[in-house]
């Protein structure tokens, strides 16, 4: 029989201390973060990954930050969050000291967001029909004319020629 008590007292000994050690680690603090926008709605996400709408408040870890503000319309925005440890520890009146909690810097976080403006794309261009195609109302294109030759200076013109003789010059019949 005390063979069974020693061995469950041993059981309990290592049972409690596999627990204690869970409360002996420490955990990152916590405090509470306010994030506001200008217009309200805005989500925010945290680099710690927790998101909310504006005006809203976090539980966030007590260590720097990044809050993303995204809405639609507005271009995002990122906003860094700077931890501030406490100034000074006081002592109270019965000689204890109690430590002040950290606070962030800016708070509340505050973003401001523009509007997004729209990627204006150039309009496509229509391209020209071909000779003798038709077009959008039906009617075949009119054909494209050549333009006409330019006598080179000092020769007559031909009688094909658009181009009325040159004054003093004599005309050439062939």
């Amino acid at each position: 029989m005390r063979r069974v008590l020693a061995i469950l007292a041993c059981g309990f000994t290592v049972a409690g201390c596999a627990s204690g050690s869970d409360a002996l680690k420490s955990a990152t603090p916590t405090t509470t973060l306010q994030f506001e926008s200008e217009p309200a709605g805005a989500e925010v996400k945290t680099s710690t990954g927790q998101t909310c709408k504006t005006p809203c408040a976090l539980a966030v870890p007590a260590t720097d930050l990044m809050a993303t503000y995204a809405l639609k319309g507005f271009k995002p925005q990122t906003v860094p969050v700077k931890l501030v440890p406490p100034a000074d520890t006081r002592t109270d009146s019965e000689g204890s000291t109690s430590p002040q909690l950290p606070t962030f810097s800016p708070s509340p976080v505050y973003a401001e967001l523009e509007k997004a403006t729209p990627e204006r794309k150039p309009a496509p261009r229509k391209p020209k029909p071909a000779a003798g195609a038709p077009t959008a109302d039906g009617a075949p294109a009119p054909a494209a004319q050549p333009a006409p030759a330019r006598q080179p200076a000092g020769t007559a013109p031909t009688a094909a020629s658009p181009w009325p003789p040159a004054p003093n010059q004599p005309t050439q019949v062939r």
